[in-house]
């Protein structure tokens, strides 16, 4: 850790405001929850993931409705905003309201509390320079990778791991950067790392599913997000947004292998959990669309994007009106879709992707789709950047850019129809019938309703 000689205490004061110690009792509940995904240090212990990885497949418990603490949580946020307001110099009080924010944030969506949660880290290392402050900086650097400045989150991540070599948190925050940057074998190593010193947690376990993914290893991902959740169920207390969240993800898994049923349920026991979680009201949705539930998946995408009108909702619903023969009505949605993306600058960072491809499957401004993409991939070289450069490059007349792209996309061996899709739609438009063939198949034997409007033209496409 960096300390200045002679700074009595200055190594208690580091942690304690790490730890972020309770205000009073009204802010104490949600803030553990928070802790418990973002400050893996703090759990307590649990068996090794090695354990785990010997161990019989888990069970899924089955999904009950968890109390809500959203007024707990909004009376703490309005007692730590008066808090700071009367003594500006109270930097713990600051990094609780930035949890708190960011624990809004992922429940409801609304950016508005990312934006807060921006002001309240940068006030915390205001008044308290971050050598005093690992709270502080550890909140800037969640902040940094929800608003998707991934750079940031890395350098800031690192100086955690420098300060705290020997707790896992700093790893943790490292790797997910990193990942998003599509360093991968430094994101695989920082996880070693924070798995080491951290154990088996919500937080480990939910990374090396990921990372089992991108690699393709599906089944090996749907019994870590099940160990997630069991663990998360295990916790005291339970924290709603966090078993939703697991069972959202065990939902997205089952989706992208075209077990709609079963993603089905999974979504169903998410908003079982907590009722109205976004997430999985969207996920519901697409599953309804993939089984030809058409009206059924119009009611949900339709509850989801009045509540949440975020851009990816918006698509997805004006592409099943599309599907059902409602023009009109898929044409204002797509309208919206560009209006929401650039609202403002952090919608922009944060939709930039999105609205890419969302422009290159409707053939709406291909080059700026493509411009925009390109623009995104020299800093942030991820498989899912290669995708969207390769399609969009595609879309705007550049086969061979879009054919080393995608190249790059699926050097994990990904297991996404949609990769496998816009690789074969690449290799036709190259030329290339047999690999075109043979990755368009793959798409359909993987997930054959992976999108509402897209998979109908993959079907076609290999008919021909």
């Amino acid at each position: 850790m960096k300390e200045e000689a002679g700074a009595g205490g200055k190594r208690q004061l580091l942690r304690d405001n790490l730890l972020l110690p309770s205000a009073p009792a009204v802010c104490l509940l949600p803030l553990s929850l928070a802790l418990a995904l973002f400050l893996s240090a703090c759990s307590r212990s649990r068996p090794s993931s090695e354990a785990l990885a010997h161990a019989q497949p888990p069970t899924i418990a089955p999904a009950t409705t968890l109390p809500s603490d959203e007024e707990v949580t909004e009376g703490s946020i309005r007692f730590l905003e008066a808090r700071v307001q009367s003594d500006p110099d109270d930097f713990i009080a600051y990094n609780k309201l930035t949890g708190y924010y960011l624990q809004r944030q992922r429940e409801v969506g609304d950016v508005k509390y990312l934006e807060l949660a921006s002001r309240s880290a940068h006030a915390s290392l205001a008044a308290m320079p971050q050598e005093q402050n690992l709270g502080g900086l550890a909140s800037l650097a969640q902040v940094e990778y929800a608003a998707h400045d991934f750079e940031a989150a890395r350098e800031h991540a690192k100086e955690l791991t420098e300060y705290e070599p020997r707790k896992s948190y700093g790893y943790q925050l490292l790797g997910d950067a990193l990942l998003e940057l599509g360093d991968y074998d430094q994101a695989n190593a920082a996880f070693e790392r924070m798995r080491q010193f951290g154990g088996s947690s919500v937080t480990s376990e939910t990374r090396l599913a990921r990372l089992a993914m991108l690699h393709g290893e599906t089944s090996e991902a749907t019994r870590r997000y099940t160990i997630a959740l069991n663990v998360a169920l295990d916790e005291t207390p339970v924290s709603r947004e966090t078993v939703a969240w697991c069972r959202w993800q065990l939902g997205e898994t089952s989706f992208a292998t075209g077990d709609y049923k079963a993603a089905e349920r999974f979504y169903e026991d998410a908003l079982v959990t907590f009722p109205e979680y976004h997430r999985a009201l969207f996920g519901l949705g697409r599953a309804r669309a993939a089984l030809g539930d058409t009206q059924g998946a119009i009611e949900q995408l339709e509850q989801v994007v009045k509540r949440l009108p975020d851009p990816v909702y918006v698509a997805a619903l004006g592409d099943v009106y599309r599907a059902a023969g409602r023009e009109k009505e898929a044409a204002i949605q797509y309208e919206l879709v560009g209006r929401i993306a650039l609202l403002n600058e952090l919608n922009g960072t944060l939709y930039n992707r999105q609205l890419a491809l969302f422009r290159a499957d409707h053939e709406l401004k291909t080059e700026d789709a493509y411009l925009a993409a390109k623009k995104e991939y020299e800093l942030r070289r991820d498989i899912y950047g290669a995708d969207a450069l390769a399609w969009t490059a595609l879309k705007a007349g550049r086969i061979e850019e879009a054919r080393a792209a995608i190249n790059d996309a699926l050097r994990l061996g990904t297991a996404d129809a949609k990769l496998f899709y816009h690789a074969g739609m690449i290799s036709r438009a190259a030329g290339d019938t047999a690999s075109a063939r043979a990755y368009l198949q793959r798409a359909l034997k993987l997930n054959p309703k992976f999108d509402p409007l897209q998979s109908t033209i993959a079907a076609k496409a290999v008919a021909e």
